[in-house]
């Protein structure tokens, strides 16, 4: 087989090795991948939203599978694109991924199908929303309904701050507003493959959204992540499919718009059970760092197999995993570019790319979150210190990291 993988950052880093180790793949491309994915296939130089010229590509060279990492590239219709020329590519539709890219279109999806989600009121107007906020008082979270990478929502825990993140969110010319409850509990990640018929579970983690130790400071694309989560049992899993994951899929064949691809939750364990905090599109980043080095079963049989309706059973490695992410100073705001970057051979983890460039042969930092750094261990502490000790041996100016990764049990919410 021939497959291709779409995108550039540390997700489609860590599928593109997965996909490596498939028996039943002989050629990888990426695009347009990054300097860290030289060693796994050929990079292909094609920007991911160049939708038309991946087409193109995949069928000039006969891709047997395409598989899409970015919910942008989702957004803008790639699946539609491949699917009328009869490619094979694992990703749902540009109507079927508004369950990311529009949080308006996943509450009403919800609410329509019984899936438990917080209470919420779209707005479109500032003056109306400020009445909102002033009559639910805080803590309640403000989520601008487009793509944001995993920003633009605040969890604001005093009025003061809503206020201010509504202003700033309706400073943008035509934008909406989701005002939501805010969900007090324990949040983990949950991804599946699903055709729309069936929905196959992943081994589930924990992201570290905030960018500061002990959930401090504004939410990122993700800071870091471990799994398995010992506080999620199979009975809490269960409860996810059944009331959360499994409805959503079926309501969206109901409506005609079939989810096929990785179907993510952000769920919170709360005291009244499991209810959604978000649906995403696509594989989680940095979850697929975390969970993918977990899975032992072939991941491109696997999806194949799922495409064609077939049964699908899961192998998992039973140790735990640690990621942690290596972002430029002053992100989330901003980015440290062409800073130098000197990574040691002799390192234990694995290490997945995530904003990287080469310049004169040189690695530097090129976006965001750069790296991230995935150990494993037989115990989620043993992971710990494995990954934070070769974090610590990679050398860069302009990089920083959280230093509690796999720490949440310790904390709660109220410490945000």
């Amino acid at each position: 087989m021939k497959v291709l993988i779409v995108g550039k950052g540390g997700r489609e880093h860590a599928i593109a090795w997965k996909v490596k180790e498939s028996s039943l793949v002989k050629e990888i491309f990426i695009a347009p991948g990054n300097v860290g994915m030289e060693s796994i296939g050929k990079l292909v130089e094609i920007s991911e939203e160049k939708i038309e010229q991946l087409a193109d590509f995949a069928e000039e060279n006969r891709v047997d599978l395409t598989i899409v990492g970015p919910e942008s590239v989702l957004a803008l219709g790639i699946v539609d694109e491949f699917e009328k020329r009869g490619l094979k590519i694992f990703g749902p539709t540009k109507e079927a991924a508004k369950i990311e890219s529009s949080k308006d279109f996943a509450k009403k999806l919800m609410k329509k199908y019984g899936v438990p989600t917080g209470e919420y009121e779209t707005f479109y107007d500032l003056d109306l929303a400020i009445g909102y906020v002033k009559e639910k008082g805080a803590p309640i979270v403000i989520k601008e309904d487009g793509l944001k990478a995993g920003k633009g929502v605040t969890v604001a825990f005093s009025v003061d701050e809503a206020l201010e993140a509504l202003e700033i969110a309706f400073s943008i010319p035509n934008n909406k507003v989701v005002i939501e409850e805010y969900l007090d509990g324990f949040e983990f990640s949950i991804i599946a493959l699903t055709n729309g018929e069936r929905v196959i579970p992943l081994e589930i983690a924990q992201d570290h959204k905030r960018v500061y130790d002990n959930d401090k400071g504004p939410n990122t694309g993700g800071m870091g992540v471990y799994s398995p989560v010992d506080k999620i049992d199979s009975n809490i899993i269960d409860e996810t499919l059944e009331k959360i994951l499994k409805p959503m899929a079926k309501g969206m064949v109901k409506d005609g718009i079939p989810f096929k691809g990785f179907l993510f939750g952000g769920i919170m364990l709360t005291k009244d059970g499991v209810k959604t905090i978000e649906f995403n599109a696509r594989f989680g980043d940095p979850e697929a760092e975390g969970i993918l080095p977990r899975l032992k079963s072939d991941f491109v049989k696997a999806i194949m197999d799922l495409m064609e309706n077939k049964d699908v059973d899961l192998e998992w490695d039973k140790r735990y995993t640690v990621a942690v992410v290596m972002a430029s100073e002053n992100y989330p705001k901003s980015s440290a570019i062409g800073s130098e970057i000197e990574i040691p051979k002799d390192l234990n983890s694995i290490v997945f790319h995530m904003g990287t460039r080469k310049v004169d042969g040189r690695l530097e930092t090129n976006g965001g979150r750069v790296l991230s750094v995935v150990a494993y261990g037989d115990t989620l502490e043993e992971a710990k210190q494995r990954a934070y000790s070769d974090v610590n041996k990679i050398n860069c100016k302009k990089l920083f990291f959280r230093n509690d990764i796999g720490s949440k049990m310790c904390y709660n919410n109220e410490n945000k």
